[in-house]
């Protein structure tokens, strides 16, 4: 007995700072993270990348992805808050993760980032396709282009691509402008079109094509064009981020420090812009940026502060939320105008769109409907790169009672009055019958 107290004591002390570095709704931002990889020398390699990720407070966790004894969670508990995938050609993850379990991993509300190149394997590419995106089928395609390419000293296939097409959100690309080419060398991939949830961050030039650089074009490209996504992002619904690239190498140190110009252009810039890209993408992807959340969600009377068990028809009442945006560090106030409530039943009887005090405090009042029967407050707010928020509160809503009908309708006095002539009328003749008899 003694010896299995012994154990167990053991166990948890391994456990705790497991447990500990968890994924906190209080603190949002990613903070242990297993980072698998084809070769330990990605590492340096890639080592740019990950002193970023040290420097803003990630715990990093390197390991083969066919090491045998990797797991994303023990006795139920998750181990990592988030997982990299630097191993484009793993035929076989090691210890207990398989597909399955690194898409039950984003099911539960955890982040991914997975890098593929030429050599992926078909692992990834099944890991890349559940996730809402497919890589050219073909196996030695690579991204091409002649027109948009970027110039280097020995002319070469037009493999190197400078993409400066990027997606237009400050939340997910950050507010300073990336002013240089991005620098693209891998496989492109196009998204699914039943997936509303996949958006494109780095896209090609019309003239781009997917093929293989090293022959002859017999048949045309099974991607072209606008169709092609160099990177790519997910939000699910259950607000787990999702970053997939067709390259390894654009996030190496090579190409965060190379000169780029772009063909066609005399601007040659000193370096990429690979470097601010991924940076900043990594803040989102790791809810740095972007994370958004509601407390505080109260309702009343005009007039009163205690929210009550229910309201009657007609009531004046006045609904209010307090949102804030996580910056990396703290809480700080989301100002926006388009956050919108609905007093729903069936269907949104009224839909009123929340003023804003600058500060967080969202609020506005409206008259219950004249319509009894069982309410709710709904919020669903949903803007691009921002987690969604989706708040329901039910509340009855009763009649009248018959002691609180009004006892004169103003619209309808001269029926009143109609009525007081009729009566006036009977009592006056029947008084002067009376008399004459």
């Amino acid at each position: 007995m003694r010896k299995f107290w012994v154990i167990f004591v053991a166990s948890i002390s391994i456990l705790l700072p497991f447990l500990c570095n968890s994924f906190s709704p209080e603190i949002p931002t990613d903070r242990r993270v297993l980072v698998l990889l084809d070769d330990l020398a990605i590492k340096s390699s890639h080592s740019s990348y990950f002193n970023s990720l040290k420097s803003r407070g990630f715990d990093l966790d390197f390991k083969l992805a066919d090491d045998p004894k990797i797991a994303l969670q023990r006795y139920g508990q998750y181990l990592y808050d988030a997982l990299i995938l630097f191993c484009p050609s793993v035929e076989r993850f090691g210890g207990s993760i398989d597909v399955a379990s690194i898409i039950n991993f984003v099911d539960s509300g955890h982040d991914l980032i997975v890098a593929a190149d030429v050599n992926a394997s078909d692992l990834i590419r099944e890991v890349a396709t559940e996730c809402g995106v497919d890589f050219d089928e073909d196996p030695s395609a690579m991204v091409i282009d002649h027109i948009r390419y970027a110039v280097s000293e020995t002319e070469g296939d037009h493999t190197l691509i400078a993409s400066d097409d990027l997606i237009k959100s400050d939340v997910i690309l950050g507010s300073k402008k990336i002013t240089a080419p991005v620098l693209f060398q891998g496989i492109g991939h196009s998204l699914n079109p039943v997936n509303s949830l996949v958006l494109k961050v780095l896209s090609t030039s019309p003239s781009a094509y997917s093929a293989n650089p090293k022959s002859k074009l017999s048949t045309p490209p099974s991607l072209m064009g606008s169709e092609i996504s160099l990177v790519s992002v997910v939000q699910a619904r259950n607000n787990a981020r999702i970053l997939i690239s067709g390259s390894l190498s654009m996030i190496s140190n090579r190409f965060f420090r190379s000169g780029v110009q772009k063909a066609g252009s005399t601007t040659k810039h000193e370096k990429s812009g690979n470097e601010q890209f991924f940076t900043e993408l990594s803040k989102w992807v790791f809810h740095e940026r972007g994370h958004l959340k509601a407390v505080n969600v109260k309702h009343h009377k005009v007039g009163e502060t205690d929210e009550p068990a229910l309201y009657r028809i007609n009531d004046e009442l006045v609904y209010s939320l307090e949102i804030y945006e996580w910056s990396g560090s703290s809480w700080e106030p989301y100002v926006a105008d388009n956050v919108q409530v609905q007093f729903y039943m069936m269907s949104p009887y009224v839909l009123k769109t929340l003023s804003n005090d600058k500060k967080g405090l969202y609020s506005t009042s409206f008259k219950v409907p004249d319509v009894y029967g069982v309410f709710q407050f709904k919020v669903e707010y949903q803007k691009l790169g921002y987690t969604s928020l989706s708040l329901a509160k039910q509340i009855p809503v009763r009649p009248y009672r018959h002691n609180e009908y009004e006892r004169f309708i103003p619209t309808a006095y001269p029926y009143y009055g109609a009525a007081f002539s009729t009566m006036a009328g009977f009592f006056i003749f029947s008084f002067v019958h009376l008399y004459n008899k």
